[in-house]
């Protein structure tokens, strides 16, 4: 067998290891953001430390995220995943039903908590930082109302409602809901028995799906 043969018998080599892509990076940047922001505050937090906590470089850090604000808003951005599920495909299931999902009602404790921790830091830091209050208005309330406005719209062109103004429907909902559940500094004193928060959460939801006549 000459060289030549040798080496076609050698297996082929593995490239070059996948490198992970920036948006990688930076969904991993922005959860270790969030940790970081919940345990230090805001005031306390770095990009110094977020860069280190994520084992990246400040230089990766900053191509991705301008400044800690901007990490701030990234991380605003995804905690609203948190609030509600969407966008979401069409769904073949009753109304109230999938309001049920979008509000993730039955999201465990510990997901609920950490939900909850991060809305606290917002507000225990806003008088010092209230650029946080704009940032959470824009980048998670107003951006998540959108959502669910566009998903109610979707939902009466399939004629499977009647809403005549889908962003008032989406204010009213998050009002009930979120109003429901309680300050997030607050929720122990408002709802000291879970269940009981759970049961008007789903009875708000009930109402609205008769409401708007949902099929």
């Amino acid at each position: 067998m000459d060289i030549a043969d040798e080496r076609a018998e050698e297996p082929r080599r593995r490239g070059r290891p996948k490198v992970s892509s920036d948006e990688d990076k930076r969904t991993h940047i922005v959860e270790v953001a969030r940790r970081v922001f919940v345990k230090c505050g805001y005031a306390g937090s770095t990009t110094a430390v977020v860069a280190s906590e994520a084992g990246v470089s400040k230089q990766t850090l900053y191509k991705l995220f301008q400044s800690k604000e901007d990490l701030f808003a990234a991380v605003v951005g995804a905690h609203r995943r948190l609030m509600l599920d969407l966008p979401r495909p069409a769904e073949e299931i009753p109304i109230a039903e999938s309001l049920e999902r979008i509000f993730m009602i039955d999201m465990d404790e510990d997901l609920d908590a950490e939900r909850a921790g991060f809305l606290q830091l917002v507000f225990r830091e806003a008088a010092q930082f209230p650029e946080l209050i704009d940032i959470l208005q824009r980048e998670g309330i107003l951006a998540s109302r959108q959502h669910l406005a566009d998903w109610l719209s979707d939902r009466r062109a399939e004629g499977r409602l009647s809403l005549d103004d889908p962003e008032s429907g989406a204010r009213m909902l998050m009002d009930m809901i979120f109003g429901g559940m309680g300050p997030p500094e607050g929720r122990m004193q408002a709802w000291p028995d879970r269940r009981l928060m759970l049961a008007h959460l789903d009875r708000c939801i009930a109402i609205f799906a008769v409401g708007v006549g949902a099929a």
